[in-house]
C-alpha cells in the first residue's frame, strides 16, 4: 500500500494506512495540534475550518478542510492560518489590514475569513464579496472585513507565499512509489480505492457496485460528519485526469465528470453567461473548488442547480459501466426521488451541451443570494422564428422530487406566437406539470406562483428589460 503525501505549511508529510475517510480537520487538530482551523458547521458552510490548497501548478484554492478527506490531498500542499506568518514571524498583509480595520470581534470565525482572504489575494482576486461569500461572521457585519480585504488588495503579496508554490508531485512523492495522478500508479489506501484513469475506474467499480465513489466529498463528506456513516469500500477520483478535461469542439463543451464547478463555471462564462451566472451561486467559493459536475449530477437531488440548466441546454450524459458506454438525454436520467438511470457499477463520466445558447436564461429562487440551496432553480430556453416558438425547454429544480421539464408549458408555447398571451396559457398549463411539496424552504402555492412568475420573467428578460434583482433603482 502506498503512503498519502503531501506539504502542510512547507513541510512534507507522509501518512500511512488509516481510515479513507477521515477528514483533514480532525488530523489538524488531533494529530498536529493546528487549533487555529477552527471546528464549526462540520459540514461546509461557515468557513470557519477553510485552508489554502495547491496543486503542481500553483495554482491555490480555498477549502472547507471539515469535509476534506486525507486521501484528497495527495500531491498537493496545504496551508493552514499557522502557515502564513513569514520566516521572521512577519504577519500577512491581510492579518495587518484585519487588525487594523477592526475586522475580529469574537475572533472565533477569525482564521478561515484570513485563509479566505490570503487565498484571494494571492490569486489578485479582488471580488471579495464573492471570496468571502462561504465564511460566516455574527459579529461584525461584514464590513470592516471587506475593508480589510480591500486594503489588503493594494499590498504585495508577501515573498514566503511564493516559497512553497514551487513544488512538484515528485519531490512530494519522493522516498516512495507515487500514487494515482503522480506518475500513473493506481494503489490502494486502506479500504479506499485511487484509479489513476476511466479504466481503472470501470473495472473496479464493476466488480465492487456498491462502492462509494468520491470526488469533491462536497455531499459524500457530510455522510460521514452528520451520519457517521461508514461507506467503505470507496473510491477517490481525483487522480482521473481525463475526468477533469474540458473541450470545446463542434459546437459543444464536452465536460468530464471531474470537472469542478469553479473550473465549470470558467468555461462558460463567455458563452453561456446565465449558466455560468448561475453557477457562481452554487453554495461558496470553498465548495464550488471541490464540488464536481458530475457529482451534482449522480447525486440526483431534485434541488441540485447543476441539471435544470443541463436540461434546458438539453445535455447528453454519458454513463459507463466496464466496457460498455451508453449516451442518454440527461433528462432521462432521473426516474424518481433519488433514483436514476443507473446500472449497477455504471458511472457518469461526462455531460456535453451546446456551447452557446443566447435565449438561455437560469434563475434561482432562495431565501439568501450566497450560500443558500434552491426553493426553485428554473431554466429556461425558447427558440423563437419569425415571431413563432419552434422549440421550448423549460426546466426546473425543487418543483418535484426530480429535476424534471414542464411538458405541458412546452406543449402550450410550442407553435404558439410569442406573446404574453402564449405566457400566460403556459402558465395554466403548468398547473398540470408538477405538484411540489411544502417544506422549510418554501410552500407548495409559493413554488406554484413563482415558477409561472419565472416564465413571465423570462419573455420581459428576453425583451430586454432589466430584470436583474441585484440591480437598485431609486
Amino acid at each position: 500500500m502506498t503512503d498519502i503525501a503531501f506539504h502542510l505549511n512547507g513541510t512534507p508529510i507522509r501518512l500511512g494506512a488509516g481510515d479513507p475517510t477521515r477528514t483533514l480537520l480532525d488530523y489538524l487538530r488531533e494529530d498536529r495540534g493546528l487549533t487555529g482551523t477552527k471546528e464549526a458547521c462540520r459540514e461546509g458552510d461557515c468557513g470557519a475550518c477553510t485552508v489554502m490548497v495547491r496543486d503542481g501548478t500553483g495554482r491555490a484554492q480555498a477549502f472547507n478542510s471539515c469535509i476534506l478527506f486525507l486521501p484528497q490531498l495527495q500531491g498537493k500542499s496545504v496551508t493552514t492560518v499557522e502557515g502564513l506568518r513569514g520566516p521572521a514571524g512577519q504577519m500577512h498583509p491581510v492579518q495587518e489590514e484585519m487588525i487594523a480595520h477592526h475586522g475580529s470581534q469574537c475572533g472565533f470565525c477569525t482564521p478561515g475569513f484570513i485563509m479566505s482572504m490570503a487565498t484571494a489575494h494571492l490569486n489578485g482576486d479582488q471580488n471579495h464579496d464573492r471570496a468571502l461569500a462561504g465564511n460566516l461572521c455574527r459579529c461584525t457585519g461584514y464590513a470592516p472585513i471587506i475593508r480589510a480585504a480591500e486594503a489588503a488588495a493594494a499590498r504585495p503579496v508577501p515573498d514566503w507565499m511564493g516559497q512553497d508554490a514551487a513544488f512538484t508531485c515528485s519531490e512530494i512523492s519522493s522516498g516512495g512509489e507515487a500514487r494515482t495522478g503522480l506518475g500513473g500508479q493506481t494503489a490502494p489506501l486502506a479500504t479506499g480505492f485511487s484509479p489513476a484513469s476511466t479504466d481503472d475506474l470501470a473495472q473496479w467499480y464493476l466488480a465492487n457496485p456498491d462502492a462509494t465513489l468520491i470526488a469533491g466529498a462536497t455531499d459524500v463528506g457530510l455522510w460521514v460528519t452528520k451520519q457517521l456513516r461508514d461507506l467503505a469500500p470507496v473510491a477517490f477520483l481525483g487522480g482521473i485526469a481525463d475526468l477533469a478535461q474540458i473541450r470545446q469542439q463542434d459546437g459543444q463543451f464536452h465536460v468530464g465528470a471531474g470537472v469542478t464547478i469553479t473550473d465549470l463555471m470558467a468555461a462558460v462564462e463567455d458563452t453561456l453567461p446565465s449558466f455560468a451566472a448561475l453557477l457562481a451561486r452554487y453554495a461558496s467559493q470553498q465548495v464550488r473548488n471541490a464540488a464536481t459536475i458530475g457529482g451534482n449530477i449522480a447525486n440526483g437531488s431534485p434541488i441540485g442547480d447543476g441539471p435544470p440548466a443541463l436540461i434546458a441546454l438539453g445535455a447528453s450524459l454519458h454513463l459507463r459501466r466496464g466496457d460498455a458506454r451508453r449516451l442518454i438525454a440527461i433528462e432521462d436520467f432521473f426516474l424518481d426521488y433519488r433514483k436514476q438511470d443507473r446500472q449497477p457499477g455504471e458511472f457518469v463520466e461526462a455531460v456535453s451541451f451546446a456551447d452557446t445558447a443566447p435565449d438561455l436564461r437560469c434563475y434561482k429562487i432562495s431565501k439568501r443570494f450566497d450560500q443558500d440551496i434552491s426553493a426553485i432553480c428554473a431554466c429556461f430556453n425558447v427558440t423563437v422564428a419569425q415571431g413563432r416558438v419552434t422549440a421550448a425547454r423549460l426546466a426546473f429544480g425543487g418543483m418535484a422530487g426530480i429535476p424534471k421539464r414542464a411538458a405541458a408549458a412546452e406543449a402550450a408555447l410550442t407553435g404558439a406566437e410569442w406573446s404574453l398571451d402564449a405566457i400566460r396559457q403556459a402558465q395554466a398549463a403548468m398547473a398540470g406539470d408538477f405538484m411540489p411539496m411544502s417544506d422549510m424552504r418554501a410552500s407548495a402555492a409559493y413554488r406554484a406562483e413563482v415558477a409561472a412568475a419565472l416564465l413571465e420573467r423570462y419573455f420581459h428578460d428576453l425583451a430586454g428589460t432589466a430584470t436583474d434583482i441585484l440591480e437598485v433603482r431609486a
